[in-house]
């Protein structure tokens, strides 16, 4: 946010008394951690990714501790366990939908950010600004914070079987999750790496081992409580459960991210879409089913942790094997989030819509630091709230608005310009749908959860002052920029980072 001037002086400053060469500040501008492998020269991101490669990103982007959370949320709201079922699996068809529609959007304006970068060369910067401060100081903290009091939830609730965990116990425990991992990613990206690919076998090896027990659980015959039996038939609850199921599929666009390092993204991105989409949906809609075959919907209301109550009737002697595994799936959730946002801070900042600070990168360690620490203190402030469902509704109103403005920018440059090039065309009658449904999940709401939705309402339209004074307020004082500077230069020598050369102007 500041001056052109400030940032140069203030980048080539740090990078010969603090860098010594200047090659070090690139080594982390791929975003893979190897260290680019040029040397001094400018980093690209190269297109290494196979058809498997974005499956497994969008898979392991999706499936994180919603499934272990929300099955309580969708039932809360929906009252049967057929209904909650069927609102499983629209929501998984929404998502593909909404995918689908970022396949065309992605393959046509191919820029870093994804939807940052649809909605900025669509409306503009101002909702562009929007986009990226929905993202960055809502979604990506406060799903964090959700994360981390799964995590704290089912490392606490052996310890407490005939009652909820204190809410300060959880809150303390998820601290702690957030404070280990912020100093992994801070210390080593290849560490964050290995912690990522670890937990994501853990939290598979979860989920097969509940789906495996279900099956058989239905071969015996147990379908006692598959009914609709107590449905809540209100539009209001219907539309508030599906906050908690399309919160479970979060993440099927994080691969829009990293499009330019996907091999034949025409080709490869509709079918790693529609591969990824298909089998987190089945996956999702048979954990579920698992749970019902052995907990009545009065057990699942009640639980915190659906999975380990449903371990405990399960698995006998053994039930202390899923919460393991479900604390190893959430706390590599959290390591994810960590690891994958500093990629929007760099888009954001490299438009001038975020502060320098956030792109620089630690000269001994080669993390981006400051992003980390941004993202960590964030969620830690979310967590002075520890109801998760009413976190939920903040991220969800907050998500599901802003990504039904960038699905806008599908049919807005179909009429605006016509003649862009589109290698991946979706039918019209995709986003139309999209949109439609996201009025219905964003509007109704507002009738039916008022206070969570203005909360969130209040938090997006925060946005509008930052915007002003910092960003469209062009002529600024001579001691403000002097201010925001040295302030800036202050937190480089604290932290020990310079700003990377692909980042640079």
């Amino acid at each position: 946010m500041e001056t052109e001037s400030l940032n140069r002086k203030n980048s080539s400053r740090k990078s010969s008394i603090v860098n010594g060469n200047g090659d070090a500040s690139a080594k982390l501008t791929n975003g893979d951690g190897d260290g680019g492998g040029d040397g001094g020269g400018e980093v690209t991101l190269k297109a290494k990714m196979s058809l498997l490669n974005g499956c497994t990103v969008i898979v392991g982007s999706i499936i994180g501790s919603g499934i272990f959370v929300s099955p309580t949320g969708v039932l809360m709201y929906t009252g049967s366990v057929n209904l909650a079922l069927i609102v499983w699996v629209i929501s998984g068809l929404f998502s593909m939908v909404g995918a689908y529609c970022y396949a065309e959007l992605g393959t046509m304006i191919t820029k870093s950010g994804a939807d940052y970068a649809y909605i900025m060369e669509t409306f503009g910067p101002f909702m562009a600004f929007i986009r990226l401060w929905i993202e960055c100081m809502i979604v990506r903290p406060c799903s964090q914070a959700i994360v981390a009091l799964t995590f704290s939830t089912y490392v606490l609730k052996p310890f407490f079987p005939e009652c909820t965990p204190p809410e300060d116990s959880a809150r303390l425990l998820a601290v702690c999750c957030i404070l280990v991992l912020t100093l992994i990613n801070c210390w080593d990206v290849k560490w964050a790496t290995a912690v990522q690919d670890i937990f994501t076998y853990a939290k598979l090896l979860a989920l097969f081992i509940i789906i495996a027990t279900g099956v058989y659980q239905l071969y015996l015959g147990n379908t006692q409580y598959f009914t609709f039996e107590n449905t809540d038939t209100k539009v209001t609850s219907i539309a508030l459960s599906f906050y908690s199921g399309l919160f479970a599929y979060n993440g099927w666009n994080y691969l829009n991210f990293i499009i330019e390092e996907l091999k034949d993204p025409v080709k490869n991105l509709p079918r790693a879409i529609a591969i990824s989409c298909t089998l987190v949906t089945i996956v999702y809609v048979m954990a579920n089913v698992s749970f019902y075959t052995i907990l009545s919907p009065d057990e699942v209301m009640g639980s915190s942790a659906v999975a380990v109550t449903y371990a405990e009737r399960a698995f006998g002697m053994l039930a202390w094997t899923i919460p393991v595994f479900v604390a190893l799936s959430t706390f590599g959730a959290v390591n994810g989030i960590l690891l994958t946002s500093s990629r929007l801070f760099y888009a954001g900042a490299n438009n001038g819509q975020m502060p320098e600070i956030l792109t620089m990168i630690q000269i001994q360690r080669f993390t981006p630091t400051p992003a980390v620490l941004a993202m960590a203190l964030l969620s830690m402030l979310y967590l002075t709230v520890s109801d998760i469902f009413a976190l939920i509704n903040y991220v969800g109103f907050a998500t599901w608005l802003s990504i039904g403005v960038a699905v806008l920018c599908l049919p807005w440059l179909r009429w605006a310009q016509p003649n862009l090039p589109r290698p991946i065309r979706v039918p019209m009658v995709f986003p139309i749908v999209y949109l439609i449904a996201t009025i219905f999940v964003t509007v109704v709401p507002m009738y039916a959860s008022p206070v969570e939705t203005g909360y969130g309402i209040l938090m997006i339209l925060s946005s509008i002052p930052v915007y002003l004074v910092f960003i469209a307020w062009k002529n600024k004082p001579i001691w403000f920029q002097k201010t925001m500077g040295g302030l800036t230069q202050v937190l480089q020598k604290l932290m020990m980072v310079v700003r990377p050369k692909a980042a640079s102007k």
